[in-house]
């Protein structure tokens, strides 16, 4: 009865998705977000017959897998809403099933296999204390690298403004590939782990000092990301204490899309203003929420009718092999619709539709979940709070960016060491 519980908030995200994507429907249709009264029924019933893939969830005890797979449900379900409206014009049948088994073949690894890993070596206390100060000196030093290619504090006053030009603005500079890499790996991996480690052992300057660093990286990279990244690790910080961290999770993404809901409905009242609801719903409810699910709308229409990449958009294989993008994809993406910003996606729309197309998208699908239950099993003997906050940002990079951008320029691969060597009696 405990785990069939978690059902009813589970479904209930679910419908306050698809009641977030019929309000997107009328609020942005330059966004080809549509809705039509007479597929209705075809979308709740695409829908409906994923809802029994919840059940992984009830029966599941928490675990990286989990919180990163939740969020991959969350997505798909919302491609099949989007999917049955879509004016594109490529094989939607085709596209809704493998879909539905991308999921399936993801969450299965993803969620169910965590047996640990045995460490074969853990750092002392005092080097693992060293680690740590290691971590926020290394972070505010590519902070000071960073600032001296770029650093206006001007742009935090902007904040949760969406009308473009901030991408003006982020292209107007650039940082050497070194330093970019650096920034992604320790604001996503490192400063992430080392306050899990502060505010677990109740260390609050130097969590603070932490959240501090997270916050800077937005006048040095005009990333929406780097600006709220401090607060959301601060909330899921907080909400890991009060509730079980299975229930966080769900109620990490149900609670900012009621909220949003919400908003509307009071805007449509006259209760709130146009400036204060229409900006919180298009950057939570809208890109937070509905881009992941549409990019797969987007990248099933594109490479319906363009060549599949067969993985070349890596960039050590399209030094090695002729590819016909010579872009990053997001950026291919955005020329060919027109859209407000780069286009970037999960593996299901990358390494799944773009790269082998949606007949063979569930195997990558299957891969991407057996390296997410790689987590699962380094990971395991932490605590599950530790774990929400350690990893805290990269369910919403796993949902916009590629499995190997999230790997190697997010610092998977650096947090899943991380893991392995942190005493678990510390």
């Amino acid at each position: 009865m405990r785990h069939i519980r978690l059902l009813a908030p589970i479904y209930l995200h679910v419908t306050a998705f698809c009641l977030t994507l019929f309000i997107a429907s009328q609020l942005y249709p330059d966004y080809h977000i549509a809705f039509r009264r007479d597929q209705l029924p075809f979308a709740l019933a695409a829908v409906a017959a994923f809802l029994p893939v919840a059940a992984v969830f009830a029966i599941s005890e928490f675990s990286f897998g989990y919180f990163i797979g939740f969020y991959f449900y969350s997505m798909i379900a919302g491609y099949l809403w989007l999917n049955s409206f879509s004016e594109f014009q490529y094989d939607h049948r085709l596209a809704g099933i493998s879909a539905y088994a991308s999921a399936v073949a993801f969450l299965l690894p993803a969620v169910l296999l965590k047996a640990p890993l045995r460490q074969l070596w853990t750092p002392s206390r005092v080097a693992f204390d060293r680690l740590l100060d290691a971590i926020l000196l290394g972070g505010g030093a590519t902070l000071l690298a960073a600032a001296a290619y770029h650093f206006d504090l001007a742009q935090l006053l902007k904040l949760i403004r969406l009308d473009g030009d901030i991408y003006v603005s982020r292209d107007a500079f650039k940082f050497p590939k070194l330093l970019n890499y650096l920034l992604g790996i320790t604001a996503s991996a490192l400063l992430p782990f080392a306050f899990a480690c502060f505010a677990e052992r109740r260390m609050i300057m130097r969590a603070a000092t932490t959240l501090g660093l997270l916050l800077l990286f937005y006048p040095v990279t005009l990333s929406k990301f780097a600006l709220f990244s401090a607060a959301w690790i601060s909330l899921i910080a907080l909400a890991a204490r009060l509730m079980e961290a299975r229930l966080l999770v769900i109620v990490s993404l149900l609670a900012p899309t009621v909220i949003g809901i919400l908003m509307i409905i009071l805007w449509k009242f006259g209760v709130l203003q146009t400036s204060v609801a229409h900006p919180y719903f298009a950057l939570i409810n809208l890109r937070m929420m509905t881009f992941p699910s549409l990019a797969m709308d987007y990248y099933n229409e594109f490479f319906s009718k363009n060549d599949l990449t067969l993985f070349c958009q890596i960039s050590v294989l399209k030094t090695l092999a002729a590819c016909p993008y010579r872009e990053q994809l997001g950026i291919v993406i955005y020329k060919a619709f027109g859209i407000g910003g780069y286009f970037n996606a999960s593996l299901f729309a990358t390494e799944g539709i773009a790269s082998v197309g949606n007949w063979w998208a569930p195997t990558t699908a299957f891969a991407g979940g057996l390296v997410v239950a790689l987590g699962n099993r380094i990971s395991a003997g932490l605590p599950p709070r530790f774990v929400l906050m350690s990893a805290a940002l990269l369910p919403q990079v796993f949902l916009n960016v590629p499995l190997t951008v999230v790997l190697v320029t997010h610092g998977f691969l650096v947090l899943l060491v991380l893991w392995y060597i942190t005493p678990r009696a510390a």
